[in-house]
């Protein structure tokens, strides 16, 4: 019996129209979160425990003082106004986001504190992930390190949430895998997030390739398979994380599915040898 990932593949007809040649893939992208680092609840909630007693110290140093529950709300209301702009596929620059934070404290207040203040906020918003980092894959290098060897350019697209870009790339340098990705995509930087079609349309082009000749991994159904498939490119999802809203929509259905990102060499060279 054909295993699902098989399955997948024999059911796609993407890669052929009429009697074209295949298309050649040349570049594969990847989603960060839940696909190269694992991440839980408690680190996250972890994380936004430090940013509030961050940026009460710093008020505190700068002589206002405001009650850590209200600072707390503030910081919910800012989850809910960033995440209500990448509900329309758009995303705030993270010093915005930070700027988003202080002004729900105090209508106002981010223009009011000293320029090092909001600095040292921002800091320490950022600074949290390295607090209660999230754990690399134990196959993020070898998939990694396969998907380079097959000749084939690497690209990284993520919704950047509540950490910065530049926090990323520096996470991504202390482990030794920034050298793999010739392109780096996140949304906080492109003020666009997934599924746009902008955001995976202007990093395949950044890799000098084609949507019909790259490949997109990732684990969430809408972000990553949905986004993907929206503008040509092939998909495999990474299961167990989150599932379609509705299962037979086509375009919710990936090239390939499989059980763990140790999965996703063998299916890119099951999709190259199409």
């Amino acid at each position: 019996m054909a295993s699902p990932a098989s399955a997948a593949i024999e059911n796609t007809h993407t890669y052929r129209k009429g009697n074209q040649k295949p298309i050649v893939i040349t570049a594969v992208t990847f989603d960060l979160w839940q696909t190269l680092i694992l991440d839980n609840r408690e680190l996250g909630l972890q994380r936004a425990q430090a940013r509030l007693d961050g940026a009460r110290e710093t008020l505190l140093s700068h002589g206002v003082d405001y009650n850590p529950d209200h600072i707390r709300e503030a910081y919910r209301g800012c989850y809910r106004a960033c995440r209500a702009v990448r509900n329309d596929n758009k995303d705030v620059s993270f010093r915005r986001q930070v700027e988003i934070f202080i002004d729900l404290i105090e209508d106002g207040l981010s223009n009011r504190l000293p320029e090092s203040a909001v600095a040292e906020i921002e800091r320490s918003y950022a600074e949290s992930f390295f607090d209660y980092p999230p754990r690399f894959h134990d196959s993020s290098q070898q998939t990694l390190e396969a998907v380079r060897s097959m000749g084939l350019s690497i690209g990284l697209i993520s919704n950047t949430g509540m950490t910065p870009g530049y926090t990323f790339r520096e996470f991504l340098q202390q482990h030794g895998l920034l050298q793999y990705f010739a392109v780096l995509t996140f949304s906080d930087e492109v003020l666009l997030a997934k599924p746009s079609d902008e955001i995976f349309l202007m990093t395949v082009k950044s890799l000098d390739a084609s949507p019909g000749a790259t490949i997109h991994v990732g684990d969430h159904v809408n972000n990553d398979v949905v986004g993907a498939n929206r503008v040509g490119m092939k998909s495999i999802w990474i299961r167990g994380f989150y599932e379609p809203d509705d299962p037979n929509d086509p375009e919710s259905q990936a090239d390939v599915a499989v059980d763990d990102l140790s999965d996703v060499s063998g299916a890119v060279r099951q999709l190259i040898s199409l």
